[in-house]
């Protein structure tokens, strides 16, 4: 394969999105965080919770460690799963992301058989790889081989008529409007069988 093949676009994108080490979490700083969170005072949760404000008190300032029977009431009356209360917050993660894409101004990335144009390439940690792809291949002559990776991927045919090949299925012509969903690990090209060459949209999954 070429340096600029699907695979090592989507190499590329994992490296520049590895999330941060997880901190150790502080499970009284966290029922403190949920507390707050509600505008409840230190008696107000307590009763919720069915607790003692002093026990409540100990648990949040890391005095003692509650008994599971503790985490169930206090689950209950913060109206949360168990497994919520030992939840990372994200105080870095950033809400409410967008990055808008024009028409051709996508980061373009040839290769013999696909003209790829990366989209969103500007926002970094992201969970899904999306690019447009103009079709140049006629032929799986035209392949080194099958290109495989890991994760999973969504296809979507723009323009043209394409034939997806993959390694454990029978070749499928699909045409505008098509899609097809798969295991990205599985081998699997894509040709034209247009007159022009076919676009297509490729979502691959980066987690």
């Amino acid at each position: 394969m070429t340096s600029r093949d699907p695979k090592s676009l989507i190499t590329i994108a994992r490296a520049s999105g590895e999330a941060a080490e997880t901190e150790p979490l502080d499970l009284g700083a966290r029922v403190r965080e949920l507390r707050k969170a509600r505008d409840w005072t230190l008696e107000h949760a307590a009763n919720q919770a069915g607790l003692a404000r002093s026990t409540l008190s100990k648990i949040e300032n890391g005095q003692m460690s509650p008994t599971y029977e503790a985490l169930k009431k206090l689950a209950v009356g913060l109206q949360i799963s168990v497994p919520q209360l030992f939840t990372q917050p994200q105080r870095d993660q950033v809400n409410g992301r967008l990055t808008v894409t024009k028409t051709g101004q996508g980061s373009a990335h040839a290769t013999t058989t696909y003209e790829h144009e990366l989209l969103a390439d500007s926002l970094t940690r992201k969970q899904m790889l999306p690019y447009r792809a103009r079709v140049r291949a006629r032929s799986m002559d035209e392949f080194e081989g099958w290109v495989r990776h890991d994760g999973e991927e969504f296809l979507y045919v723009l323009t043209g008529v394409v034939r997806l090949y993959t390694e454990f299925y029978e070749p499928i012509e699909m045409r505008r409007g098509d899609s097809a969903y798969y295991d990205a690990a599985m081998g699997h090209n894509v040709i034209s069988l247009s007159d022009e060459d076919a676009t297509i949209l490729w979502v691959t999954s980066l987690s």
